[in-house]
C-alpha cells in the first residue's frame, strides 16, 4: 500500500512538472493530494540578441585580477549596424567575487551605458549588445577575478 502511495505521488509530481513546462508561462500550475502539496511556477524567458560579428574595431583579451584594474579603450566605428560582444572567463570557483563591469560612452553626446557580469547584471558567461549610431566611443572595463575576450565590430546580416 505504502509503495502504491508513493508511485500515484511521483506520477502527479511528475505530471506537474510537464503541464508546467507546456502551458503559457501566465498560469501558475497547482495541484495537491491528500499527503502532499506540488506548485509549478513558469517563468518567462526574455529573447536575447544574436548576430555575427563583421570588420573588428576593437579585439582584445583581458584579465582582471583585482577591484582596482581599470582599462580604457577608445575607436571610431564607421557603420551603424554594429555591436559589442564579450565572454567571460571566471577564475574563481566562488562566483560571487567576480564580477565585469563595461561603461560604454558615446564621446560626442556623451550618452552611455553600463553592461556587465555579476553583481547586478546577472551571470551570463556571453554577451551580445548590439548598436546603432556612429562616432567615437569610450569603452571603461574593471572587474575582478575574471578574464574578458571583448569586441566591437560591424555586425553581418
Amino acid at each position: 500500500m505504502k509503495h502504491s502511495v508513493f508511485v500515484i505521488l511521483a506520477l502527479v509530481i511528475a505530471g506537474v512538472i510537464v503541464a508546467g513546462c507546456t502551458q503559457s508561462p501566465a498560469a501558475p500550475v497547482a495541484t495537491s493530494t491528500s499527503n502532499a502539496v506540488t506548485t509549478s511556477v513558469a517563468t518567462t524567458v526574455q529573447a536575447r540578441p544574436s548576430f555575427a560579428m563583421g570588420d573588428h574595431y576593437l579585439q582584445k583579451s583581458y584579465s582582471f585580477q583585482s577591484e582596482k584594474d581599470v582599462v580604457v579603450e577608445q575607436f571610431r566605428v564607421d557603420n551603424p549596424s554594429w555591436g559589442i560582444n564579450f565572454d567571460i572567463l571566471p577564475l574563481n570557483d566562488n562566483t560571487i567575487y567576480c564580477w565585469f563591469e563595461m561603461k560604454v560612452t558615446h564621446m560626442d553626446n556623451g550618452q552611455s551605458e553600463t553592461y556587465g557580469y555579476g553583481r547586478e547584471n546577472g551571470f551570463d558567461l556571453k554577451n551580445q549588445i548590439p548598436m546603432y549610431t556612429t562616432g567615437p566611443y569610450k569603452i571603461e572595463m574593471k572587474g575582478n577575478r575574471v578574464k574578458v575576450d571583448v569586441t566591437a565590430a560591424k555586425r553581418n546580416p
